[in-house]
C-alpha cells in the first residue's frame, strides 16, 4: 500500500497535478496555460463539482488532459465507513464516465488520508494512489506565489508529481504560480505530462 508522490525516470517529465475542481473561473485559465506550452495535466475532480460544472469537465477530457478520481464530497476517507468510502468513488468514476466517455484510473484520496483499509477499496478500482512531492508550499492557504514557487521548485526533478488546487476559494495565486513553472520547466526541457503517462515512464 503506497501513495506514489514520484516516479522513478530519467527521462524530464512532470505531472502537474489539480485538485478539488472543476471550477469554471480557475480550471479553464489552466488549460490555457497548457496550452501555451504544449504540456498536459492532470485533474483530480470531486464528483459534486463534476455535476455542477459538466462543460467545464468535458472541456478538460476534449483538451487532451487526464481526469482523475478525488471522491464525490472530499471526506476523510479513514473515517467513514468502507462502504461510504466505496460509493464515494463509485459515485464519481461513473459522473468521469458519463460526462467524458472515458473513466479514470488514477485517484488522489482527500487530504492524502489513507490508510490499509482504503486501500482495500481503492484496489477494487485498480486505481494508482498518487501523492506529489510538494506539499508544503499549501497553495490552498494562499501562501503567496513566492511561497508556492520556492516550495515548489525545491522539489522539481525527473518524474516529480506536483499538487496544486483549482477547486474551493480564490486560487489566483496558484494560477500565477503554475503560469511562470510551467513555463519554467518548459524552458528547461521538462515534458510536462500527465500522471498516467508518467507512471508508464516508470524505470
Amino acid at each position: 500500500m503506497k501513495i506514489i508522490q514520484q516516479v522513478s525516470t530519467s527521462q524530464k517529465a512532470i505531472a502537474f497535478t489539480f485538485d478539488d475542481g472543476p471550477n469554471p473561473e480557475y480550471t479553464p485559465q489552466l488549460l490555457d496555460i497548457f496550452d501555451e506550452v504544449g504540456g498536459r495535466a492532470t485533474f483530480f475532480m470531486m464528483g459534486k463539482q463534476i455535476e455542477l460544472y459538466p462543460e467545464t469537465t468535458r472541456d478538460v477530457h476534449l483538451r487532451k488532459h487526464e481526469i482523475g478520481n478525488h471522491t464525490y464530497s472530499h471526506p476523510f476517507m479513514t473515517q467513514i465507513s468502507l462502504e461510504e468510502c466505496e460509493r464515494e468513488l463509485r459515485d464519481t468514476d461513473s459522473l468521469i464516465t458519463q460526462v467524458t466517455g472515458t473513466p479514470p484510473v488514477v485517484m488522489r484520496p482527500p487530504y492524502l488520508d489513507y490508510n490499509t483499509e482504503v486501500h482495500a477499496v481503492t484496489d477494487k478500482f485498480a486505481y494508482p494512489v498518487i501523492g506529489s512531492v510538494n506539499g508544503g508550499a499549501r497553495d490552498w492557504e494562499l501562501p503567496g506565489v513566492d511561497h508556492i514557487l520556492e516550495v515548489t521548485r525545491a522539489q522539481i526533478g525527473c518524474g516529480s508529481i506536483l499538487l496544486f488546487h483549482d477547486g474551493f476559494g480564490d486560487r489566483s495565486q496558484t494560477i500565477e504560480a503554475v503560469r511562470i513553472l510551467a513555463n519554467e520547466l518548459t524552458a528547461q526541457g521538462y515534458q510536462l505530462v500527465t500522471v498516467s503517462e508518467l507512471l508508464q515512464m516508470a524505470e
